[in-house]
């Protein structure tokens, strides 16, 4: 007996049949956000034991996310470092050793990020990805090298190594007085010491740059929140000069040295901003779609005597660990574990890696990168640590870690520290273990046979005490 179906059933079939032979949804592409913060100390952060500067946001970012006790940057001074991160490649590589400074008429085309490198943005409008930059660049001020000539859609910020965070037009700009060695800037200019950018035009921005950053990056989100975008967001903050402005000040009046506050209210104000960026993708509704690095470019100059590095020893400028293994958090909501700390060893050099597989965007097939996705071994998927050596070279002085072995070569002295219980470099152990010298040595040999010479000489030759020693770097 046949039965007639219903006009409802037969409704309710041709439904089915059309969501099977419907196009499956797209699934977002996440959005990509590195937060890069300007000669930061690993002990002038809250959650890395800082005792009196409050980061809330920082703070946030890492019990949401997972929290590197051991993460490296490429370098120890900042323009180097950005090269790597924009690369995904030990900077020695193309020749980006050394910080760049004003330009010198034969090696003014050289004064910058070598235009033979892919940068990530570049990669990334590959998967359809919005690019934006907003804050410090310091990889090239020249034509075809700066951000708009580099990848990014939109650019907001400055070209070069440093400026000034506030002038006579902004709002509640305060100071402290020159303090001796180490110090900047101590008054308050008519001009910024650089100009700020909006794309390719100056702009008189009259606010604390800090705040600026912030507010610039709140609307870049504000207008890309539709489809997949990757930030930039390289405040300049906390690099000198010092210079803040009396409401953050304020909230740190509880630190009574006048140089150490100041660098303080600098850290407030980056923190909070941080957070404006954070609450805007809650929000927009993205927080569970946007991946997050935050990390400092190198350590804070102790030298100025205004931040620490806590019980790293060393400051920015050296191979010290205290020059180069830095503030490390990554968060990626629903994907990576909250709350976890990682003591394995990363580098800046896994963001672009981390990022491309995120993105769905194949590396270039030309070059080798230098990191690793660092997924698979935050969600448990490769339980090997990302890094069993990293290396490092500044001028004649070099340095590479394995394990828990550093090996630092200074002139002609080697010195063996064994990081695991000497965390401070105290005690030079090379004479003890012979062997591990002549092992870790040939290590950096053969990496440093692939790397190239540097294109452009050193800015400068700082003598820097550690331990009671002075010793000559380059920068």
């Amino acid at each position: 007996m046949n039965i007639k179906p219903s006009r409802r059933e037969v409704f309710r079939g041709l439904l089915t049949l059309a969501a099977a032979c419907a196009p499956a949804q797209t699934k977002r592409k996440p959005n990509l956000i590195i937060i890069l913060a300007d000669d930061l100390g690993y002990g002038d952060v809250g959650c890395y034991g800082s005792p009196d500067v409050a980061t809330p946001n920082i703070d946030a970012l890492a019990r949401a996310g997972i929290r590197f006790t051991n993460g490296y940057v490429t370098n120890c001074v900042c323009s180097p470092t950005r090269a790597g991160i924009m690369t995904g490649r030990y900077q020695q590589r193309y020749g980006h050793e050394f910080n760049i400074g004003p330009a010198r008429r034969e090696i003014v085309e050289k004064l910058g990020l070598p235009v033979s490198e892919i940068t990530l943005p570049q990669m990334l409008k590959q998967g359809g990805y919005a690019t934006g930059m907003v804050g410090k660049w310091h990889l090239g001020a020249i034509p075809g090298m700066t951000p708009m000539d580099r990848g990014f859609d939109e650019f907001f910020g400055f070209l070069h190594g440093a400026n000034s965070y506030i002038t006579r037009k902004t709002n509640g700009g305060a100071t402290i007085p020159d303090a001796g060695e180490g110090a900047v800037l101590s008054q308050i200019l008519e001009k910024r010491v650089n100009p700020v950018f909006r794309g390719r035009d100056p702009f008189d921005e009259p606010d604390y740059l800090t705040d600026a950053f912030g507010r610039e990056a709140v609307a870049f989100i504000d207008r890309h929140k539709k489809d997949p975008f990757f930030l930039y967001l390289p405040f300049n903050a906390v690099h000198e000069p010092l210079q803040t402005t009396a409401k953050y000040l304020d909230r740190v009046a509880h630190i009574k040295d006048p140089r150490h506050r100041t660098l303080a209210s600098m850290t407030v104000a980056m923190d909070d901003n941080i957070g404006k960026v954070t609450a805007k993708l809650r929000e927009s509704g993205l927080e569970n779609d946007t991946l997050i690095f935050f990390l400092s470019d190198n350590g804070c100059p102790t030298y100025t005597h205004a931040g620490s590095n806590g019980p790293l020893s060393g400051s920015k400028c050296t191979l010290f660990e205290g020059g180069f293994r830095v503030p490390f958090v990554v968060k990626w909501t629903g994907k990576l574990p909250a709350g976890k700390v990682v003591h394995r060893m990363v580098s800046s050099l896994d963001i672009v890696p981390t990022f491309l597989t995120a993105a769905q965007v194949k590396p270039p097939a030309d070059r080798e990168l230098d990191g690793v996705d660092l997924v698979p071994y935050l969600t448990g998927g490769n339980a090997k640590s990302p890094h069993e050596i990293l290396f490092w070279r500044n001028g004649p002085n070099s340095a590479v870690r394995r394990g828990n072995w550093k090996l630092m070569q200074i002139g002609i002295s080697s010195r063996l520290y064994d990081l695991s219980k000497d965390i401070g470099e105290k005690t030079n152990l090379a004479a003890n273990h012979p062997e591990v010298v002549r092992e870790l040595r040939a290590a950096w040999s053969a990496w440093n046979a692939k790397m190239i010479a540097p294109k452009w000489p050193p800015r400068g030759s700082p003598k820097i005490p550690v331990h009671g020693e002075t010793i000559e770097w380059s920068i």
